[in-house]
């Protein structure tokens, strides 16, 4: 997902997402919805969150070592 996007998601929930890196609003996102804050951290290319919007990169993110 591109961050113009990321971002509007964030703003949809009220989330300001300025100097914020993709992985650190993503995470924010997450929380924001309940959900576990847990984006880049599949580093085994294992989650059990089947039904994660953000799941393909999550693990693509992961396997590259980005900061999460």
């Amino acid at each position: 997902m591109k961050m113009e996007e990321v971002r509007g998601i964030a703003k949809s929930h009220g989330l300001h997402s300025a100097k914020l890196s993709k992985a650190a609003l993503i995470k924010s996102i997450q929380a924001q919805e309940g959900n576990f804050d847990c984006f880049a951290s599949a580093y085994d290319s294992e989650c059990d969150q089947m039904d994660c919007c953000w799941r393909e990169d999550c693990f693509e993110s992961a396997q590259r070592g980005e900061p999460s």
